[in-house]
């Protein structure tokens, strides 16, 4: 798997909150040998922003007809769930 994958990460003010789930992504896909960039924003960036992913995670509600997959990443934040959702976002940026 050569071709970098982009996720954007989205919580309310992409800050905080989305520089934790992009850093645990990040690891997660290094070790999992997936190129990858994320792209920090603010939920209400999203629509925008989509066409330039290739999956997007995020902590809040967003519209989920955007055109790219969308996973919920509530669990960084409780860490109930962390590495199931790890694991699905892995599973989906292999896919072409």
């Amino acid at each position: 798997m050569s071709k970098e994958k982009v996720v954007l990460v989205a919580c309310g003010t992409a800050i905080a909150t989305s520089t934790v789930v992009a850093k645990a992504i990040e690891e997660a896909c290094k070790e999992a040998g997936i190129p990858v960039r994320t792209r920090q924003c603010k939920a209400a960036e999203v629509p925008t922003l989509a066409k330039e992913a290739d999956l997007i995670v995020t902590t809040t509600p967003v519209a989920q007809d955007l055109g790219v997959p969308v996973i919920q990443g509530l669990a960084f934040l409780t860490g109930i769930g962390k590495d199931q959702v790890l694991q699905q976002i892995i599973e989906e940026l292999k896919k072409d």
